[in-house]
């Protein structure tokens, strides 16, 4: 059944497409954040990731290779923000915008001569007979690993956070960091863990991005997209399965101003368009202030650098 040009199938399918990179990076973020660290720097670690992707895509002829290269590319431009931040004791906020603006310029200094490149295609799984099935075979059953796997690190994180030793620690190092080094907790390792994970699912994300969603190599491809995963997790409040939920919230207001687009609408798109980065805006005003961090639930030690005292 379509409503107007618009079929409801295809529209919550490429939503789930068009959330993986939000997703990916969103989560990745969640849990440096519930360490305590504020990494601003999602978007150039995503960038990053999407002409390390595509790059080791293009020159292994393997996508999953690419995908790895992105997570790799991420993790290794979140190693110099976790150098500055946790051992030379850096302002969080300042260092992870100069990440961006890093990130942005290396990528594309590392994208020329890419440009108009195909890279080579990520298929969707096979699922046999279930494809098929009216609706839902569209919806669930027609995407490739990658979505499915951001779905499963939703889950996985949820669990770890919230069921193992592992997550007590993160959240405990977050919430208190101080207290944490008293019981013997290495804060700036774990910390330093976090950060590393969530550049790999940034840069992961990225790689999406260039490999998948927009199958080529442009200056600027994720479009913003890693500053919408920074207040997705806010508005989250930190919960994963918020995230995927707000992601796939996103995800459906890009596709629909897409499809209205097509359809001839009359509803001018350029609202929708704009309205998810008014919200980032907004994030970005409450996260500056203490009173609007705390009203969010925030971790307590979130922004705040740790010293050993000897």
């Amino acid at each position: 059944m379509d409503f107007g040009a618009i079929n409801p199938a295809v529209l919550i399918a490429s939503l789930m497409v068009a959330a993986v990179p939000i997703i990916l990076a969103a989560i990745g973020e969640l849990v440096v954040e519930k360490s305590g660290v504020l990494n601003l720097g999602v978007e150039g670690m995503m960038i990053v990731g999407a002409i390390g992707g595509f790059v080791t895509a293009v020159t292994t002829g393997s996508p999953l290779l690419g995908f790895l290269g992105g997570a790799a590319a991420g993790a290794a431009l979140s190693v110099v923000f976790a150098l500055l931040t946790q051992f030379l004791l850096t302002n969080q906020v300042a260092t992870g915008l100069a990440l961006t603006l890093f990130g942005l310029g290396l990528s594309s200094l590392a994208g020329q001569g890419y440009n108009g490149i195909k890279p080579p295609a990520t298929h969707a799984l096979p699922f046999g007979p279930l494809a098929e099935i009216p609706f839902l075979g569209r919806v669930l059953f027609g995407h490739d690993w990658v979505v499915y796997f951001s779905v499963a690190v939703v889950a996985a994180t949820w669990w770890v956070l919230g069921r193992t030793r592992l997550g007590l620690v993160i959240r405990a190092v977050g919430e208190n960091h101080e207290a944490a080094h008293s019981l013997g907790y290495k804060v700036t390792r774990i910390r330093f863990g976090c950060i590393l994970f969530g550049g790999a699912m940034a840069g992961m994300g990225g790689a999406y991005v260039s490999l998948v969603r927009v199958p080529q190599w442009v200056d600027g491809i994720t479009s913003g997209a890693g500053w919408i995963a920074l207040a997705i997790v806010v508005f989250a409040s930190w919960r994963p399965w918020r995230v995927l939920l707000g992601a796939w919230l996103f995800g459906g207001i890009t596709v629909l101003q897409l499809n209205l687009q097509a359809a001839g609408s009359a509803i001018p798109v350029e609202y929708l368009s704009m309205a998810p980065y008014l919200i980032t805006i907004l994030v970005l005003v409450i996260m500056s202030s203490g009173r609007g961090r705390a009203a969010l639930s925030a971790p307590a030690s979130l922004g705040q650098n740790f010293h050993a005292s000897h």
